[in-house]
Parts: structure tokens; C-alpha cells; sequence
């Protein structure tokens, strides 16, 4: 009998199952039968080949258009050019001493074309590649497949054209044993769901769109409650564990910060204050999500939090991603805190804390002190970087963490950071990345989220526009004559660049977590410049627009003494222009900086410049971001540019980043069940998500270890795999 465990090789043969595992990492018939068709080819439209991009493997049913036979110079030498078309766009296909093909691929033949796309002086091609034709088997028998009005397109290599995959599918699809369907039967008649072996016949072979589209939503929901469930699981076991309560205290020093703030909260920060309070106060860990905008007022909300910690008689621990970051979270903390947070100073409040700053740099003394802070209790507030999480580091009673900028850590380090507390620890998770609600749902799936959508009186607008170097070079000069306009005003001004530059490794500043537009896709000429450097880019400036102004550079090669002295100086107003890389994305808070040009703009992603922006405008002067390009109208890279300049909203802007961008990478390379997401979109299928959560929660409420669902069970531990149970684990 053939099951979904059954090996490829027993089903396949040695070679074919060693070319799937190879190209495609597919070992058994469930691996196989779970490799989608990327989409569908209509037997009677072509591709649209205008959705081809260079650097691409594809798979294209198009219509030979012009066939050229070409004698060279070499003597015996040919190139056979084969041009395929869809009515409005071309590709051409190259077969260098191949002439025989010429009889087979003849004007008017229609076929699938397989192969890495390429260009050739702005020309479209695959070099050699595999092709089927429709009505010819090749080798005398008519594909099945082809008398469908629907031909299914895998994700395939170079090796492993999609006919080929389709004929391994069909084989194991006729003698497969059918599965246990994983999801219970009544949840599957609540929400009108085909069983799991329909749902994958009529996703490799559908007889209709209609079929198709109802095993394409039965398959979704598989991915969907799979995931629900692991979270589900992991929010119960949270919940079973016992904390430390750290509740309020009547004129503690929450109510004497409150009384000292120069400005009044927003109804968000009240809002999320009241709910974080109740829920440090509770006999559970807290585990919440605080999104925001830039500039939304999320750190007001922590140190509340943190204070109400300290009020109970604990320590709270801020993990900054850089040690730029953390020392400005020292200082503004310690600028918000006044005299509440110089316990044992002479000018320190009758009742206050103190805030130690603790990362890998710290000269010898200097670290030393703030080491025996954090043990013995002196120190009610800790930030710092990842040097936390070293051994030696003790802490008196850790009853909060709080991580900012999450996307920037790994499991293991927010692992090691809460076993430093005695009990779980309460834990506040901040992102300046705001997230849509499906993103949230599923990535931090186990945590409860709270947003801040206003921003706090006295912020300024921020005015950005796009600025086409190649098209417009008389803008780029004004953009110059406008950021020193700014500094004759006596304000300060950024320019980013996306590279360090000085050698040739290592230099490429633009965040993992926002994934650098490196190359248009679009574009089908050669490979562009270099990104752009500081340490090139900054020398060019003092000398050329930005002459007599002063001037400093910034970047992550830097040693941690030379960044904060250079922030330091930069807050100071003794610098006038800040070149600098993406080390000023997130934290950096130089209120009279009102100008940020960002130089090779389109190397970024959305959420990036976003962030970066919201560097400028956070004093009384309002803000202005250019965005300085040679990509052209109407690409991909410009409209995302187009789209940043068009509003401010961050949440806005977050879900069109999730729309253009591949939502593996917005899930992150720590996030379980990446690659398992093979139908389901956070976006698209967001009804579907919240439907499967509530299912995921009722099932796990009534049997937390799945022992009455043994198949969804099983189901869920092939989906999760050893690396994500660990994750899961871990949190």
C-alpha cells in the first residue's frame, strides 16, 4: 500500500525520486502531493508574458511566433532564435548547434517553455530550454494534462521541468492510499470543506475552475488550523504558568511620573496603559504585542509599564537590536524620568529607580557598576543589547521584558534573556513595524496585541517627495539647495545611504528583516551600480552641494564609543549633516532634525523608509523626506516610491509592503511554518485566519494535547517540524 509516508523511491524509481529531492527537497509522496501547482495555464490563453522577470525560473504556455535559423562564423556553428509571443509581448527562445529542433518547433506551435530567464541587449530569452508541446507527448503518447482545460504549473529547477513533476503527481495519484483527514468532521460541515483526498485530486488535476477553487480553500484551511493550533497550545501553556504578579501602587512612581509629564497622554496611551496594568497585575505572564506608528508614543506606554514593575518591587530589562539604540533608550528614559530615575543622586526624588545601561562596550569600571546595579536591585530599569543575555549578567527580581524592534532577535536570545527571571517573566513586545492584523495573528500568533494609531500633540507633518536624479537632475541640485536651507534655518538634516563602502564585503546596511530592493525586477538591462556609500558619498558632499557645512558620518562599523559620541554631538547641534547608513532607522529621536535625504532609495523596502522617516519632524518644525532615485516610472521599485510619498500612515503602507513583498519574508527566518504557508495569504485569506483561530481555541480549550484528534495531531507535527517545536517552545 502507497501512503502519504511512503518514500518517492518505492513509488518513482531511484533516479527520478533522487532528482525530486535534489531540485525540490521532496522525499515522500506527501511531500509531493503537498508541491502545489504554482498557477494554471488555460489550454486556450497564452502567459502573459509581460509578468516574465529576468533571474527567474518559469514555466510559460505560449504560441512560436518567428522561427530563424542562423549560420556562424564558426564553421558547423548554429543558433537556432525561436520567438514565442501572447499577442502584445515577446521571448525569445536561443538553441546554440541544435538545428534539428527546427523541424519540431515550427510558427503557430503552442507549448510550454521552461528555463532561467535572461537578457541580452534589453531582450527577454531562455537559453536552451526544456519545452513540451501541446498534442505531442515526445515520445509517442498524448499527456493527460493537456486534454484539461486547466494545465498545472509547478514551482520546477532546470532539472525538473513542470510536465515532468505532473507525471510523477499523476502516477502517485492513482494508486495512493487516501489519507485521514485531518480536520474534524464537524468543523468540516460547519464551514462546507471537501475531504482532504478530493481536495488534493482537484488541485493537481481539476476538471473546472469551480473544483479548483474549492480545493484550493479546503487546503488553506489545513495551513490555517495547523499553525492556529500550535499557538493555540502555546497561549494555554503560557497561561498555565504561574508569575509574579506586579501590580500598581497608589502614589507610587507611576502616579508621580504621570504627575511630571510636561504633556498629556493620548487616548490610545491611556487605553493601552490601563490594559498593560491590569495584565502585569495578573497571576499569568503577559505576553502583548504594542505596534504603533512612528513617533505613536510606545515608549511613554513601556516606561509606565517598567515604573508600575518597579512599584512591585521588581526589575524591567528594555533589549535594544543595536548599542546606538540602546544608549538612546538610556537617555530618553533617563530624560523622561528626571529626578524619578536618579535614586542615590543628590538631586534624585525622595522616591525613584535607576536606569543602568549595559552593552558589550562598556569600558571595564563603567560595566562593573552597572553589573552590581542590575544584581542587587539598584538599578529598577536595565537597557541594553544582547551583551544581557551573557553569563554573569544577574539580575534581583527580572519581573518585565520588554524587546523592542522584536523582528531584530532570534528565539534563542529572547529564550535566554527570560531565563534570567526566577518566574516567567511578563513580557512586552514593541514594533514601530506596524503590522496588519493577519500578520499579527499568525506571526505572533501567541500574544495579544495592542496598537496606537494617534500620535501625541505637538508632533509635525511630514511633507516626502521623490526625487528622479535620472530623469531630473536639476531636482537633485535643489534637493541639495533645500537641505541647506533647512540648516541655515538652524535646523539639522540626515543622508542615507544603503552602503558602508570602503571594501567589498560586508558593507550592506539595509535590514534583514526589510529586504532590500536590490535590483528592479523590471528592469531588464544589466545589473545596476553599486548601492551607494557613506564612506564615499560623504567626502563628495563636503566638497560639492553641501561645502562649508558639518559635516559626520555614521554607520555600524564604527566602534560603539565613536557612534555614541557622534549621536551625542549630532544631538548637541555640533554637527550639522548626519551621513550616515540605516543605523539611524529606529530610536533615533534629534528633534531639531527636520531634513533626511535618502540616497538609492529604491534599495529599500517600504517599511523601511517609513521608519527612516520618522526620524525627521519629531520637533516643531515640520519634517521633509526626499527620496532620491534613477529607477524609472512606472517599475515596480517607483511605485513602491510613489506609494511611501502618498501617505504617512504606517498601517497603511504595512499592508501594501505585505501585498508586494513575498510573505515569507515578511514572516522572518525565526518564524515556524515559513515554508509550510504554500496556499494560505495573510491578506487575501484573512476571514478564513480568524475563523481557524477561533476553531484552533475551542479544539485546544477541550483537548489541549489533541489525544481526541490524533490525526490533526500528527498533521501538526509534520506541519510545525523538530526546528519549529523548538520555536514554539521557546517563544
Amino acid at each position: 500500500m502507497v501512503g502519504f509516508t511512503s518514500p518517492l523511491r518505492q513509488v518513482l524509481g531511484g533516479k527520478t525520486a533522487a532528482a525530486l529531492e535534489k531540485g525540490l527537497g521532496l522525499e515522500t509522496v506527501g511531500d509531493l502531493l503537498r508541491h502545489y501547482p504554482r498557477r494554471y495555464a488555460e489550454r486556450g490563453e497564452l502567459t502573459d508574458l509581460a509578468d516574465v522577470r529576468v533571474g527567474e525560473e518559469v514555466t510559460v504556455l505560449a504560441e512560436i511566433r518567428r522561427v530563424n535559423l542562423r549560420r556562424l562564423r564558426q564553421q558547423g556553428r548554429s543558433l537556432l532564435e525561436v520567438v514565442l509571443g501572447d499577442g502584445r509581448r515577446t521571448l525569445t527562445l536561443t538553441f546554440f548547434n541544435q538545428a534539428w529542433r527546427e523541424r519540431d518547433l515550427r510558427v503557430g506551435r503552442r507549448g510550454l517553455f521552461a528555463g532561467k530567464v535572461t537578457a541580452f541587449k534589453d531582450v527577454r530569452q531562455l537559453n536552451s530550454p526544456n519545452y513540451h508541446l501541446l498534442g505531442d507527448g515526445g515520445d509517442g503518447e498524448a499527456i493527460e494534462e493537456f486534454a484539461s482545460a486547466l494545465i498545472p504549473v509547478y514551482p520546477a529547477t532546470a532539472g525538473l521541468p513542470s510536465w515532468t513533476i505532473g507525471k510523477c503527481v499523476r502516477l502517485v495519484l492513482d494508486i495512493v492510499e487516501p489519507p485521514p483527514d485531518p480536520l474534524p468532521e464537524p468543523l468540516r460541515s460547519r464551514h462546507r470543506l471537501v475531504g482532504l483526498a478530493s481536495a488534493l485530486r482537484d488541485v493537481h488535476r481539476p476538471p473546472d475552475r469551480s473544483a479548483l477553487r474549492t480545493a484550493i480553500h479546503r487546503l488553506k484551511w489545513d495551513e490555517a488550523l495547523t499553525l492556529q493550533v500550535a499557538l493555540a497550545q502555546r497561549r494555554l501553556a503560557a497561561a498555565a504558568h504561574p508569575a509574579v504578579p506586579r501590580p500598581g501602587r497608589a502614589g507610587g512612581l507611576v502616579t508621580a511620573f504621570d504627575a511630571a509629564l510636561p504633556f498629556t497622554l493620548t487616548g490610545g496611551q491611556r487605553k493601552v496603559g490601563s490594559t498593560l496594568a491590569i495584565e502585569l497585575a495578573g497571576e499569568h505572564p503577559m505576553h502583548r504585542l504594542l505596534q504603533g506608528d512612528v513617533g505613536s508614543g510606545k515608549t511613554v506606554c513601556a516606561l509606565r509599564a517598567m515604573l508600575q514593575v518597579v512599584d512591585a518591587g521588581g526589575q524591567a530589562v528594555l533589549l535594544a537590536p543595536t548599542e546606538v539604540l540602546a544608549a538612546q533608550h538610556a537617555r530618553s528614559l533617563a530624560e523622561l524620568l528626571g529626578p524619578l530615575g536618579r535614586a542615590g543622586e543628590l538631586d534624585g526624588a525622595e522616591q525613584a529607580t535607576r536606569v543602568a545601561l549595559l552593552t558589550g562596550s562598556l569600558p571595564a569600571p563603567v560595566r562593573r557598576q552597572a553589573l552590581a546595579d542590575v544584581a542587587s536591585g539598584a538599578a529598577g530599569i536595565v537597557v541594553g543589547t544582547h551583551a544581557l543575555l551573557q553569563e554573569g549578567v544577574e539580575f534581583a527580581d527580572l519581573g518585565l521584558v520588554v524587546v523592542d524592534e522584536q523582528h531584530r532577535f532570534g528565539v534563542e536570545q529572547r529564550d535566554a534573556l527570560r531565563s534570567k527571571a526566577v518566574a516567567p517573566p511578563h513580557v512586552l513586545v514593541m514594533t514601530a513595524t506596524p503590522i496588519p492584523r493577519t500578520v499579527a495573528m499568525t506571526v505572533y500568533g501567541d500574544l495579544e496585541v495592542s496598537a496606537l494609531r494617534e500620535l501625541p500633540g505637538g508632533r509635525s507633518p511630514i511633507a516626502t517627495t521623490v526625487v528622479p536624479a535620472a530623469e531630473k537632475p536639476a531636482w537633485l541640485d535643489r534637493a541639495w539647495q533645500r537641505l541647506r536651507e533647512e540648516v541655515e534655518a538652524d535646523h539639522q538634516a540626515y543622508v542615507v545611504c544603503p552602503r558602508i563602502g570602503g571594501d567589498t564585503t560586508g558593507e550592506d546596511e539595509v535590514s534583514d528583516q526589510d529586504s532590500p530592493l536590490q535590483t528592479d525586477e523590471e528592469d531588464l538591462s544589466a545589473p545596476p551600480r553599486p548601492p551607494l556609500a557613506v564612506l564615499e558619498v560623504a567626502p563628495l558632499l563636503a566638497e560639492g552641494p553641501l561645502a562649508g557645512l558639518r559635516l559626520a558620518i555614521l554607520h555600524g562599523r564604527l566602534s560603539a564609543e565613536e557612534k555614541d559620541a557622534t549621536m551625542r554631538d549630532f544631538a548637541a547641534g555640533s554637527i550639522d549633516v548626519l551621513v550616515a547608513t540605516t543605523v539611524v532607522e529606529v530610536g533615533v529621536d534629534v528633534p531639531n532634525a527636520t531634513v533626511m535625504v535618502l540616497l538609492d532609495a529604491d534599495r529599500f523596502g517600504v517599511s523601511q523608509l517609513h521608519q527612516l522617516r520618522g526620524r525627521v519632524g519629531r520637533g516643531s518644525a515640520p519634517g521633509l523626506c526626499l527620496l532620491v532615485t534613477d529607477v524609472e516610472p512606472g517599475t515596480g521599485a517607483r511605485r513602491r516610491l510613489d506609494a511611501v510619498a502618498s501617505t504617512v500612515d504606517g498601517f497603511e503602507l504595512a499592508r501594501l509592503d505585505l501585498e508586494q513583498r513575498r510573505e515569507g519574508q515578511v514572516l522572518g527566518e525565526a518564524q515556524s511554518g515559513r515554508s509550510s504557508f504554500r496556499l494560505l495569504s495573510l491578506l487575501r485569506d484573512e476571514e478564513m485566519i480568524m475563523q481557524a483561530r477561533k476553531e484552533a481555541t475551542e479544539i485546544v480549550s477541550a483537548d489541549p494535547q489533541l489525544r481526541r484528534h490524533p490525526v490533526l495531531a500528527a498533521a501538526l507535527a509534520e506541519f510545525v517540524g523538530e526546528e519549529g517545536a523548538q520555536y514554539l517552545e521557546k517563544g
